[in-house]
């Protein structure tokens, strides 16, 4: 399904739109006075650091741009984002959710970036009604959980598995594909949902483990399917010696990997091997997101958005809107947020009663790594 994007804001772009300055003015005179309801702390939490940071950098980016462009329009209104690196470790991530919980400064969290450290987070946060914005977490167990802080501006597992049984049966045309995870909360429940779609396709599955490097075994279990395509879900640290093991013992299967993969790490990781290799993802090509976005990123920092780069920003702007709007209390802001109505870079930013993001505003594309860079292909067409 398409979606249609603000384009018509004329000169001013749509990241000055969504953040501008109307919230802290003063209405009578028009300029712009220190406001007692105005401004705040958010925390941000996710792999900054580590094997698996390219994919989190990208979004963690785009929430700063989304705070730099607030304060300089708002100078009356003070937001700052403070970031707390785990890593992507749920280990990590517990003693961190606790900290934040704990002091008052902190009106909202954008995270986690992954799946496990949000699943095992998110209990904290809902005890202390501090509200949750995901820009990247995508394991559908996480909204179906009955949670009542977390959110998330991205499409949730059961849309980009559909999507990719989609893309083996009908771009692909596989005859026989393999399955294989990594254990984690999302590699294993993206690969439930290619599981449920590929139907007759399935060639044999397989587990593997964070932190392994040697993958022998199901190097051994691939070649002895006899598959045309392998269906990865997990994360860059084993996706990328896994694929070089396997065309090392001559396995030439189209190799499919999710979001997960859609990391700059992966394809240097892999080196030659991730030539050819696909990513699939809920997140848009730079140059699809709405106004100026692409270009306002570009310019900060110097490279075009990667991955949930505009749906970082969209995670920080429901915040930054929050604020605006004189909401200073967790219990207010959680309410705003659960509530909020508006278009975003990423799309139309609504939640449903669970925290997901409106289904009909939800895409999948389809990445190709082709000379050494993840370079978008299609949009997969759930219809």
């Amino acid at each position: 399904m398409k979606r249609n994007y603000l384009r018509a804001l004329g000169g001013v772009a749509m990241a000055a739109a969504l953040i501008g300055a109307a919230g802290c003015q003063d209405s009578g005179s028009g300029t712009e006075t220190p406001s007692a309801q105005c401004g705040g702390t958010i925390a941000t939490f996710g792999a900054f650091t580590g094997p698996n940071a390219g994919l989190v950098i990208p979004s963690l980016q785009g929430s700063k741009l989304a705070v730099k462009q607030f304060n300089e329009a708002n100078p009356n209104c003070k937001v700052t984002l403070q970031e707390f690196d785990t890593q992507g470790d749920p280990a990590q991530a517990t003693p961190i959710a606790n900290q934040i919980a704990g002091d008052q400064k902190f009106l909202g969290v954008i995270g986690g970036a992954f799946s496990g450290e949000s699943k095992a987070t998110m209990p904290i946060y809902e005890a202390a009604s501090l509200a949750m914005v995901s820009p990247s977490a995508t394991n559908p167990e996480l909204t179906a959980v009955g949670n009542k802080a977390f959110h998330r501006v991205v499409g949730n597992d059961s849309t980009q598995g559909a999507a990719a049984s989609v893309y083996f049966k009908n771009t692909l045309k596989s005859t026989k594909v393999f399955l294989i995870d990594d254990g984690t909360t999302y590699g294993a429940g993206i690969i439930k949902e290619v599981k449920a779609g590929i139907g007759s396709l399935f060639a044999g599955e397989d587990k593997v483990q964070e932190k392994q490097t040697n993958f022998d075994a199901t190097v051994s279990k691939v070649k002895g399917s006899q598959a045309d395509a392998i269906a990865y879900g997990g994360y860059t640290n084993e996706a990328a010696p896994l694929l070089k093991q396997l065309r090392a013992a001559g396995i030439t299967a189209k190799f499919v990997g999710f979001d997960g993969l859609y990391d700059p790490g992966f394809v240097s990781g892999a080196g030659a091997a991730a030539e050819g290799a696909i990513v699939t993802c809920p997140c848009l090509p730079a140059d699809k997101a709405g106004g100026t976005f692409a270009a306002d990123f570009q310019k900060e920092y110097g490279v075009a958005p990667g991955s949930y780069g505009a749906e970082g920003f969209d995670a920080a702007t429901v915040f930054l809107e929050a604020f605006k709007a004189g909401k200073t209390a967790r219990a207010d802001i959680l309410a705003f947020v659960k509530a909020y109505d508006k278009q975003g870079v990423s799309k139309y930013i609504k939640f449903d009663t669970t925290g997901d993001v409106d289904k009909t505003k939800v895409v999948i594309w389809a990445y190709e790594v082709k000379g050494g860079a993840i370079v978008a292909q299609s949009e997969i067409a759930l219809s």
